[in-house]
This record gives C-alpha cells, sequence and structure tokens, in this order.
C-alpha cells in the first residue's frame, strides 16, 4: 500500500520518478484536448474518491482531470454533504470509500485526519492539503522550477512571509532533493522546529526579507491569512515587510523566478508589477498541479517508482 501524505513516503527516487514521468506525460500531450485519456489510459477503470472538507479550485479541477486523463473516473464529496460532516469517524469513512473506490484524496485541516483516514483505508490515500503540508502543490512546483532549466541541486528557494504548511513541505523537499531553503518569516508566524528539521540541514529561517531574497534562484511566498484564520489585522501588519516587489525580485539572481500556489492576494503578499511579470510562473506552475498528480497517483498504485 502506497499513501502519498507527505514527500518523505516517496523518498527522494520516489519524487525524482514522479518528476521524470509527469515531464514526459506532458509532453506527450502537446496539442490535445484537455479531456482526452492519455494513450495508455494507465488507470483504466480506477476511481478516485475526493473528499473536501475546505474549499478548493486547483486541487478540485487538477485532480478531476488527472485521474481522466489517465483513464480513470472521480467521485467528488464536500463534507457537509456526506455523514462525515455530520459526525461519522474517519475511520468508518476510510473503510466505506475503500470500498466502492481504489484511492481516496481528501483536502482537510487537521493533518491527523489524513493520518486517520491512511491507517483504516484498504486503498491509497492522497493528501490533498492539510493544515501541516502540502505535498502535491510542491511536486508542481518542483516541475515548474525544472522546466525552467534549473537544476535542484544546490538551487537557492528564498521565502517570504507566513512560516505555513506549504514552507513545511518546500523544507521537506529541499532536504529530499539537496537544494536549499531561507525562509525570511516575522517573530510569531515562523515554522516550528520540527519543520525546519525535515529540511535536514538544508532549511534556514531568517529575519530579514533581503537576506532570504539575496542570491535567489527562486522566490516562493503564499497567501498570508489563509481560510478561516483570525486577528487578520494584526498579521497583516507583521507580514507587510516580507512583501514581494520589485525591489526584493532585484535582490535575486537576473532572471530569478517567482512562485504562487495561489489564490494570491494582490498588493498584501505580492505586488501586480511582479506576480504578472515577465518572471512569474505562476500560471505554468498551476497548470503543472494536474501534470504532477497524474504521477502521483501512478506512484500511488505501484506504476512508477
Amino acid at each position: 500500500m502506497r499513501h502519498f501524505l507527505d514527500l518523505s513516503d516517496a523518498g527522494p527516487d520516489g519524487v525524482a520518478a514522479m518528476l521524470a514521468d509527469a515531464i514526459d506525460r506532458k509532453a506527450a500531450r502537446a496539442g490535445w484536448p484537455k479531456g482526452k485519456p492519455d494513450s495508455d489510459a494507465p488507470l483504466a477503470g480506477r476511481v478516485l474518491a475526493m473528499v473536501f472538507e475546505k474549499n478548493s479550485t486547483r486541487t478540485r479541477v487538477s485532480f478531476d482531470m488527472a485521474i481522466r486523463q489517465l483513464g480513470g473516473t472521480s467521485i467528488v464529496m464536500d463534507a457537509s454533504s456526506m455523514q462525515l460532516g455530520r459526525g461519522e469517524p474517519i475511520a468508518d469513512t476510510a473503510r466505506v470509500l475503500s470500498g466502492y473506490c481504489d484511492a481516496i484524496m481528501i483536502r482537510t485541516d487537521d493533518h491527523q485526519k489524513v493520518i486517520d483516514m491512511a491507517q483504516y483505508a484498504s486503498v491509497p490515500v492522497i493528501n490533498g492539503l492539510t493544515d501541516a503540508s502540502h505535498p502535491c502543490q510542491i511536486m508542481a512546483d518542483l516541475l515548474t522550477i525544472i522546466e525552467s532549466d534549473r537544476a535542484l541541486p544546490g538551487l537557492k528557494v528564498a521565502w517570504l512571509g507566513d512560516g505555513n504548511n506549504v514552507l513545511a513541505s518546500i523544507m521537506e523537499a529541499a532536504g529530499l532533493m539537496h537544494f536549499d531553503v531561507v525562509a525570511a518569516c516575522p517573530q510569531g508566524f515562523q515554522p516550528s522546529e520540527a519543520d525546519v528539521a525535515r529540511g535536514k540541514g538544508r532549511a534556514h529561517v531568517v529575519a530579514s526579507a533581503r537576506e532570504a531574497a539575496e542570491g535567489a534562484d527562486v522566490i516562493v511566498t503564499d497567501t498570508w491569512i489563509s481560510m478561516g484564520q483570525a486577528h487578520a489585522e494584526t498579521k497583516l501588519a507583521a507580514m507587510m515587510p516580507y512583501q514581494v516587489d520589485e525591489a526584493l525580485m532585484a535582490l535575486a539572481k537576473p532572471g530569478a523566478a517567482f512562485l504562487h500556489c495561489l489564490p494570491a492576494h494582490r498588493g498584501e503578499e505580492v505586488v501586480d508589477a511582479v506576480i504578472d511579470g515577465p518572471q512569474s510562473l505562476i500560471w505554468q506552475e498551476a497548470e503543472n498541479r494536474l501534470h504532477a498528480q497524474k504521477s502521483v497517483l501512478r506512484w500511488c498504485f505501484g506504476q512508477i517508482g
């Protein structure tokens, strides 16, 4: 049984195999209609159950299209319309869905929920996002970086802003794929020591946005106010010195890439001139959710890696 709850579940070899597969499969589809299945339809007959306890655009559509392009189908469920939303235990939901479907993707808040889902499911479980990590997003980010003709080993990735779940997964990726992450976060919003430790010595936290951005190959940020977070005004005030603007991008290497997992709050964590500028790869990054997750699905079913 292969679950994809965090990047470490696949390890460096698995991550590398998925990225290589994503590059090949994306190239093979160039110019095709989006709804046409891949020529080999490797997951024909498979059904992916998708459970959403949090709102979603990219995760919902990209996973739906991913399983379709691989030849399978999906069932999309919002927790509010399931018995899960009325108090049915995760363990019971996992057992039931395992009897109907071939894999489960869940997007939720508490990371323990995906751990429990994987413990009681008899089919692969994929973490579509939790408050602790977002491995599927980082697979898309790594794919986008590679497509921009940057090798991962030795790369400097600068993170600006909140020490959140996306940063935790980037730090984990750094430890697995041998690049460096320098995260500039305000006091009170820094990543946990456990998240930094995921980087295996390749992740560092600094207070200065300038220090993080100087000489960076890639600059990454995320929205500062996540769904359901309180105390927005206090947090926004603390975050403003970490806004990605043209002056901050100028500190990075010439031609450095800008990434953002979206949705973006323009004028907060990033200005229009950067997110819409020539160094921004955000639309390619968003599309790559689809291509990367196709390979995640194939890895879960033991077809690669």
